[in-house]
C-alpha cells in the first residue's frame, strides 16, 4: 500500500443502484477477463485491484461495522487485542487461519460467541 493514497468512501444502497444502472450488463457479460482487465487499467477513475491484505482488512471492518461497534468495542467483545485488530483493518498483518475461522463465526453468529466467551452456552 505504499504510495497509495486512501480515501473513504461511503457506499449507500441508493450509490449502489445508481451504479448498478450505470453499467452496461450486457457489454461486460460478453467481454473476457482480459478485456475487462484492459477496460479496467485504461480508466482513470477505477479503482486499482485490492490486494488480498486490502480484501481482507475490508472484511474485518465490514464484519465490525454490520455490528455497529467501534474497533475498542470489537476488540473487547470478542476478545481481541485492539492494537491486533487496528492491524487487521489497515492491511498490516493479516490473521492466521484461526482469526479467519473466529471472525467467520462472530459474523454469522455474535450473540452465541458472546455467550460462549461469558461462560455461558451457546445452545
Amino acid at each position: 500500500m505504499a504510495g497509495r493514497k486512501l480515501v473513504r468512501l461511503t457506499v449507500t444502497q441508493a450509490n449502489r443502484e445508481e451504479i448498478a444502472r450505470s453499467v452496461d450488463w450486457n457489454r461486460v457479460r460478453g467481454m473476457s477477463e482480459a478485456a475487462i482487465e484492459r477496460d479496467l487499467a485504461a480508466d482513470p477513475d477505477a479503482s486499482p485491484p485490492l490486494t488480498a491484505a486490502e480484501g481482507i482488512a475490508l472484511n474485518v471492518q465490514r464484519i465490525r461495522r454490520r455490528l455497529g461497534m467501534s474497533q475498542n468495542a470489537f476488540a473487547a467483545a470478542f476478545q481481541i487485542p485492539a492494537a491486533t485488530l487496528r492491524d487487521w483493518e489497515h492491511a498490516r498483518r493479516a490473521p492466521d487461519a484461526a482469526a479467519v475461522a473466529y471472525l467467520r463465526v462472530i459474523a454469522r453468529n455474535p450473540d452465541a460467541v458472546r455467550r460462549a466467551l461469558a461462560g455461558q452456552d451457546a445452545a
